[in-house]
């Protein structure tokens, strides 16, 4: 299977699971998951909230910002990958001056 991000409508979604800023996306979903090209602009956050059902695999491509899981922080850079198990709860907040681009996994289990 092909999935062409190019040709998936995106959309904007302000304060996501009641963070701050915007984030804009492209997301495909099934009955096994999730799969999502997001960037969290300047000054946002994807508030607090817990996987029930899922892990949610967040694999940085560009920009700075940091993950608080289970209460741990993690720094998030280029090339890192934020990983919130199912069970846990987690945020993540962008903290540089440009969008922190995210490629997510969410693996319904």
């Amino acid at each position: 299977m092909l999935l062409d991000f190019n040709e998936i409508k995106e959309i904007t979604v302000p304060g996501m699971n009641n963070g701050t800023g915007m984030m804009t996306a492209n997301m495909y979903m099934d009955k096994q998951g999730k799969i999502i090209s997001c960037a969290i602009h300047a000054g946002g956050s994807i508030g607090l909230h817990k996987h029930e059902t899922s892990d949610d695999i967040n694999y940085v491509l560009s920009g700075n910002g940091k993950a608080i899981c289970d209460g741990k922080k993690e720094i998030l850079t280029k090339g890192t990958c934020h990983i919130c198990k199912k069970g846990s709860e987690h945020s993540i907040i962008n903290t540089g001056d440009k969008d922190l681009v995210i490629l997510t996994v969410v693996v319904e289990r």
